[in-house]
């Protein structure tokens, strides 16, 4: 091990006296960001005890090494040789996370050069229709204390969530939103699933939340809206079975007891393009583009 390590850094001192000196630095750079990203998503998740284990295992096959400890450095090596296939299947959650995160990066959304203005307007109107007509839907709902959990699809693709479900494919209306949460109905406990203008499905099943620190105030409905948020960018609304409140979740962070006028503003913000960024060049941020102040 000991060997590995300085056969590495011999390498790192011997490049660094060559003519690629620039692409070297580059090269560090690059890895120092992968790394800090990978820990900052294991701070930010589960992923940070399953690190301290790792770095457990690390420290007592360095230390059986040097001790000459011919057991537990064979336990130890043996562990470290199927190291990264356990990795993979531990982070899988975390890492699909990451994945989807990078997908809807700036750098992801530069495949979109090819929008028109006009469609992003009509496509507006058409989420702005949807939208108010939801709000006013989650109004009449808080007021009967009617439970629903409401999943507008962005970005992140929801076909998993959606075969759960039954399909729908029907517009957003006021009527149809408080039919499908009526309760004793059969698609009452499950979740709806808006594309663009259109209810897609309902009754559908939502993942939980992995994160034991929610707080136990809160039920099935408003875990199963952060479990979704967690591993997607769907804006999910939820109305309280219990309070009547409504609550809005994205990107892991809940604000709850919002208003109609709260709700619609803040979903406006969320789900409709605004013209001005359909007009930019979107690699103009990478290319010499300069922000106005």
């Amino acid at each position: 091990m000991w060997d590995t390590i300085a056969e590495f850094f011999n390498t790192i001192g011997g490049r660094f006296s060559s003519p690629h000196l620039i692409i070297d630095i580059i090269d560090i750079a690059i890895v120092a960001y992968l790394i800090y990203k990978v820990l900052q998503l294991a701070v930010q998740t589960r992923a940070e005890q399953l690190l301290k284990g790792i770095s457990i295992v690390l420290i007592l096959y360095a230390v059986a090494s040097w001790l000459n400890m011919v057991a537990l450095s064979f336990i130890m090596s043996s562990l470290l040789q199927v190291g990264i296939l356990a990795v993979v299947i531990l982070f899988q959650p975390e890492i699909r996370r990451a994945l989807e995160q990078i997908g809807r990066s700036k750098v992801g959304n530069t495949l979109h050069i090819f929008d028109r203005v006009n469609l992003v307007e009509i496509e507006n109107a058409k989420i702005g229709h949807a939208v108010d007509q939801v709000c006013r839907a989650v109004t009449e709902l808080s007021l009967s204390k009617t439970g629903a959990l409401i999943v507008f699809e962005r970005k992140t693709k929801l076909g998993e969530v959606i075969a759960t479900g039954t399909l729908v494919d029907s517009t957003v209306t006021v009527e149809m939103i408080g039919t499908i949460f009526f309760p004793n109905t059969p698609l009452h406990d499950g979740a709806m699933i808006i594309k663009k203008d259109r209810i897609c499905a309902a009754g559908c099943f939502l993942p939980l939340s992995q994160n034991f620190e929610i707080s136990r105030e809160l039920g099935t409905r408003h875990r199963a809206a952060l479990g979704l948020s967690e591993v997607s960018d769907a804006v999910i609304i939820v109305v309280s079975e219990e309070t009547g409140k409504i609550s809005m979740v994205e990107d892991g962070q809940m604000l709850r007891g919002l208003s109609a006028d709260e709700l619609k503003t803040r979903l406006v913000s969320a789900l409709e393009t605004p013209v001005a960024k359909a007009k930019e060049n979107p690699f103009k941020q990478y290319f010499g583009g300069r922000k106005e102040v």
